[in-house]
């Protein structure tokens, strides 16, 4: 029971805590759940974005699940994803009550533009980790290259370029061919 109630806790806290959306999320998974707990590393984390990059719903959302279940299974995954949204869906909950009356006040627009910018830095950092831990050989410079190139210049469908990715990487990365019989002829 008590490692249920610190799955809940670990993303309560992480929920409160992320601000900005998935890739926001990042320096604060890599706190909590891998230097914090120990419960998985940034290259499990890669492996979940990408996952929940090409699955329906938020990647946050999607990156607890996947964590939850490791941990705990069904049950977890659960767990780990209503601990996740519910410190947000308490604060839009709030928020919603009141934002009508104090949005147009100068001091909020400040303080959202303040945050705004924070949450960049986050983004920016999260990108930087995650573009670190991606380069492990030719490749994969060559692929990022490409698939970045399509996005940014050509503004090539998402769809798209994860679909060729992933046919690309199944290409490039697999191993290489099993010789044939040793010691004679086949």
């Amino acid at each position: 029971m008590g490692e249920y109630l610190d799955l809940i806790w670990t993303f309560i806290r992480i929920g409160a805590s992320t601000f900005g959306g998935g890739y926001a999320m990042i320096p604060v998974l890599d706190r909590e759940l891998i230097r914090g707990k120990g419960w998985i590393t940034m290259e499990e984390v890669m492996d979940y974005y990408t996952i929940a990059q090409v699955t329906p719903g938020i990647i946050a959302v999607n990156v607890s699940t996947f964590v939850g279940y490791k941990r705990k299974g069904l049950l977890g995954g659960l767990l780990a994803t209503l601990g996740l949204i519910l410190p947000g869906v308490t604060l839009v909950t709030v928020v919603s009550l009141f934002i009508s009356r104090f949005a147009e006040y100068p001091l909020v627009q400040r303080v959202f533009a303040g945050i705004r910018v924070a949450v960049g830095a986050l983004i920016l950092d999260a990108a930087i980790k995650l573009i670190r831990g991606l380069f492990k050989n030719g490749k994969s410079v060559v692929l990022f290259a490409a698939a970045f190139a399509l996005s940014a210049l050509f503004t090539v469908s998402p769809v798209y370029i994860i679909l060729g990715a992933g046919l690309l990487g199944w290409l490039l990365f697999r191993p290489p061919a099993a010789a044939g019989p040793k010691g004679g002829a086949p």
